[in-house]
């Protein structure tokens, strides 16, 4: 069989990838400045014989590949963008390998090298059994901080697709069919006029006072909006020293709902007491449009596909060694904690896993009509073409994402097994997607369906470019690893 065939491709050649993954942990980039995690992958990809385009849709380290030619046309995603002050040893406590420098603390390492892994696998196969079609890998960066898919989709680099699909390491092995939220990243920047705020302040234009005052107002807010939507922030400048009045000072807010025309009135909402800051204060403002994302739109008939050759594959094998470091791991957060997780997510027989540190079981597709309260630039793509991100444990199962624990793992051989299984998987998928025709068309039709008649137009402003320049600031003032 052809899925045999490309299994055993994967296995023989897992070292690979998996050395790849381990040196994009090392280098634990912060979005938008991954030069040495996407320029690596970028040389992997041209040496099985893409054609590869490093640095398309205005960013550097985006990368767009494709080998074959003709119908169908298949995406890969691949991300590999690190988070800001999380840094942690590969061993099962807290204890960074750089203080306050970046780690993979969701598992991008791995998500990147899963693709990859994946596209070059079916190249070879292709290749050798005749088989018609076209691999695109995409190369995205920043999905944590500045929705560099977005941008992208903004191209058009996706509108030739009859699927996409993506793995993102987590702690259990499904394909969810709930949805996410859409968000925009917005800073705002308010200039006053520095005094002396003991001998002069009657002469300053507090700037600060005009971040706090829109934080009270966003926080009345919050009362008249629907309950489903989200709005945190930071003070990312607030001043230099008590006796000085400041100048400068800059909050960073997120803003999400379900559906972007939900959001969008919320955030012109938020745009007015902001305004209405400044006019308190006598104060100038900025508003720094930063990105923005719509929420995914599932795909059942995606989902059931990957579950199915998650099974097909089966599920890794973990040794005693790898179930101590999870459990380890698990034992330094409250079992309470995973409950409330695992209750809000609605997973299916959660009872089951209270004890469980390490999944190992393959959890059919749920989650229609739910909405996570996160948000992912997959969502876009989602509207263009059928989409898919599904997961694969790797995270030890009650551990949060984001945090040390996850950069513990996700540099560990249980990262590396979830690399291979989830590559696998993706593979057995795309094969059947290559040569199914009834199946495209199945998948098609659901996403038009789904659609239900709404077209996607970019919620990126007109002209908006790619904070290369805040990415940039951001990345030199981070310790690195």
């Amino acid at each position: 069989m052809s899925k045999d065939k490309i299994w055993s491709w994967i296995e023989e050649h897992k070292q690979e990838f998996i050395d790849i993954a381990d040196k994009v942990w090392n280098y634990a980039e912060l979005g938008l400045v991954e030069e040495k995690s996407s320029k690596l992958i970028a040389e992997n990809l041209k040496e099985h014989g893409f054609k590869v385009t490093h640095g398309v849709a205005g960013m550097p380290t985006a990368i767009y590949a494709q080998w074959g030619k003709g119908k169908p046309v298949l995406g890969f995603q691949g991300e590999y963008d690190a988070l800001p002050g999380i840094s942690n040893k590969v061993k099962p406590e807290k204890d960074a390998v750089v203080q306050g420098a970046p780690g993979h603390g969701c598992g991008h390492n791995i998500h990147g090298a899963t693709a990859l892994a994946c596209v070059v696998a079916l190249r070879y196969l292709m290749e050798e059994e005749g088989i018609p079609g076209t691999l695109n890998y995409y190369g995205t960066p920043a999905e944590e901080n500045y929705g560099g898919k977005v941008f992208m989709v903004r191209e058009g680099l996706y509108n030739d697709l009859d699927a996409c699909l993506s793995h993102h390491p987590g702690s259990m092995n499904t394909a969810r069919l709930s949805s996410s939220t859409a968000v925009n990243g917005v800073k705002f920047v308010y200039r006053g006029k520095t005094a002396h705020a003991a001998g002069n302040p009657e002469m300053g234009r507090s700037s600060l006072d005009a971040i706090e005052l829109m934080n009270i107002g966003v926080n009345y807010l919050r009362e008249h909006v629907i309950s489903d939507a989200r709005i945190h922030y930071v003070i990312e400048e607030g001043g230099g020293q008590p006796n000085v009045v400041p100048d400068y000072a800059r909050s960073w807010y997120y803003i999400r709902a379900p559906e972007r025309d939900q959001l969008d009135p919320i955030y012109k909402r938020i745009i007015k007491i902001a305004e209405g800051a400044a006019l308190m204060t006598e104060t100038e403002l900025e508003v720094q449009f930063i990105d923005a994302i719509y929420n995914i739109m599932p795909n059942k008939s995606l989902a059931e596909l990957v579950v199915k050759n998650m099974r097909e594959v089966g599920a890794p094998e973990w040794t005693e060694d790898e179930l101590k470091f999870a459990a380890d791991i698990a034992g330094q957060f409250p079992k309470q904690a995973k409950i409330d997780s695992m209750r809000k997510y609605k997973v299916p027989n959660w009872q089951k896993y209270v004890d469980v540190d390490l999944m190992t079981d393959i959890l059919d597709p749920w989650g229609e009509g739910e909405v996570s309260p996160g948000s992912s630039d997959v969502g876009d793509v989602s509207w263009v073409c059928p989409t898919l991100e599904f997961g694969t444990a790797c995270n030890a199962l009650g551990a949060p994402g984001h945090s040390w624990a996850f950069v513990a793992c996700s540099g560990s051989s249980i990262g590396h097994k979830s690399l291979v299984f989830a590559s696998k998987t993706m593979a057995g998928a795309a094969l059947e997607l290559l040569t199914d025709e009834e199946l495209r068309k199945k998948i098609k039709a659901e996403h038009k369906e789904r659609l239900a008649g709404k077209t996607y137009e970019t919620p990126l402003p007109e002209g908006l470019q790619v904070p290369l320049e805040i990415a940039r600031e951001n990345w030199e003032k981070s310790p690195k690893q």
